[in-house]
């Protein structure tokens, strides 16, 4: 009786992949785009990365010692939102607004709702709509020391030219990681690499959204036009890091490509039709809603179930 077997509830397979080593690869992803965002800006976003992954961290810390729930932090979930968040961020912003982002996505977005796993929209991005509708004028404020003036997509826009290997490499005005579209592949690659996402979401984002701006953009299928539009603003960075995010995306296969062209299409008609720029953070945040309806129709049928007999023997 010594040598009792442990009991207990299902899944009983086991895996060695965990939160925590999951978070640590996407962090390890995301250093190339925040390093060159480094680079671009200058020292003041490490202030910025630093103040925002510090509130989300104390936020988580705080809220579950208050309510006596097991500390999470350890996860690094906090710390993934918070730099995505700060990425996000335009380089310049004062140090409050990321402070008031981080607990925000931490307390409202996540926490509230259950915490990990249970929050149904992704915190980063919940908490970047919120400062965007709080304090439109600092959001969107992209002029620094080095860059002035519109972004590259604000400019596109309006018709203006821009140059499509400046907005590749990254020498150009935006928030702090969406600028450098090679950075952000190169942190996608490993992604992909690791097992870690996989490609149906962000390959069908990018088609979806590229179909969508050649039929009804200024430009149709003009592969200049369409190069800027992928290169400019945060589509890549929300394909790749956020549109993927575990708990606020599809766990359906055909979920999950049904997803990537609902993203596709908002961000297009967001950025073809709407007034502002960007669109992506917002064509994010109403797919996140959506994914509980998509799983809905999309889960597999069981196999074997045999249908009940009519009545009367019909």
């Amino acid at each position: 009786m010594g040598k009792l077997r442990k009991v207990s509830s299902n899944p009983h397979v086991r895996s060695s992949v965990t939160t925590s080593n999951i978070m640590i690869w996407v962090l390890i992803a995301l250093l190339p785009a925040t390093g060159y965002g480094i680079y671009n800006f200058g020292i003041y976003t490490m202030f910025v990365i630093g103040v925002s992954v510090a509130a989300c961290v104390v936020s988580e810390l705080v809220y579950e010692i208050l309510l006596r729930k097991r500390v999470t932090i350890g996860d690094f979930t906090a710390v993934v939102t918070g730099l995505l968040l700060a990425l996000n961020m335009p380089p310049e912003v004062p140090l409050w607004v990321p402070a008031l982002g981080g607990v925000f996505a931490i307390i409202m977005v996540k926490q509230l709702f259950g915490g990990l796993g249970q929050n149904f929209m992704n915190p980063a991005l919940g908490a970047r709509c919120f400062l965007m509708i709080s304090f439109p004028a600092i959001m969107t404020n992209f002029t620094t020391d080095t860059y002035s003036g519109a972004t590259p997509l604000f400019n596109l826009k309006n018709g203006i030219q821009v140059n499509i290997m400046d907005m590749l490499i990254g020498r150009t005005g935006g928030t702090i990681g969406e600028t450098s579209t090679i950075a952000i592949i190169a942190g996608a690659i490993i992604l992909i690499a690791v097992g870690v996402i996989d490609y149906a979401i962000p390959f069908s984002y990018i088609v979806s959204f590229v179909v969508f701006v050649g039929l009804f953009g200024k430009y149709g299928f003009n592969w200049g036009y369409i190069s800027a539009q992928l290169a400019g603003g945060g589509l890549m960075l929300g394909a790749f890091f956020m549109a993927t995010d575990y708990v606020t995306c599809p766990i359906t296969p055909k979920g999950r490509y049904i997803y990537g062209i609902i993203l596709g299409l908002l961000t297009g008609l967001f950025r073809t039709f709407g007034a502002n720029a960007e669109g992506v953070s917002y064509a994010i945040i109403i797919g996140n809603l959506l994914v509980p309806l998509i799983e809905k129709v999309t889960i597999p049928k069981a196999f074997g179930i045999r249908k009940k007999a009519k009545k009367g023997g019909e």
